[in-house]
């Protein structure tokens, strides 16, 4: 079994910066794509980001240039750096991992979602 957890999330002032981290636990034989969504009350859940195993990086044009993405495959972690944050980024974020198992080549699994408000 695969569990996603969540850390890193709470209360910031416009312009500050939080760090998300998201570890995978569980019978996990590899992890290909690492994804960060977002989902505001009353919106639907959009990815925010990803990066797959050769480090490659996309971003939604909302974040560009202000948060950045990276992975340590070594913890089986992925983490979001949030920087120059406003009221709008304010949302559950959830991890999203595509990653193999003894009995699946490919599923995917959710994080629990973590609360990002942004406000003064």
């Amino acid at each position: 079994q695969v569990q996603l957890v969540e850390s890193g999330g709470g209360l910031v002032q416009p312009g500050g910066s939080l760090r998300l981290s998201c570890t995978a636990s569980g019978s996990i034989t590899q992890i290909y794509t690492m994804d960060w969504y977002r989902q505001a009350p009353g919106e639907e859940r959009d990815r925010v980001a990803e990066i797959i195993p050769d480090g490659t990086t996309t971003y939604a044009d909302s974040v560009r240039g202000r948060f950045t993405i990276s992975r340590d495959d070594a913890k089986n972690t992925v983490y979001l750096q949030m920087n120059n944050l406003k009221p709008e980024d304010t949302a559950a974020y959830y991890c999203n991992f595509g990653l193999g198992t003894p009995l699946a080549e490919f599923e995917r699994h959710w994080g629990q979602g973590i609360q990002v408000t942004v406000s003064s």
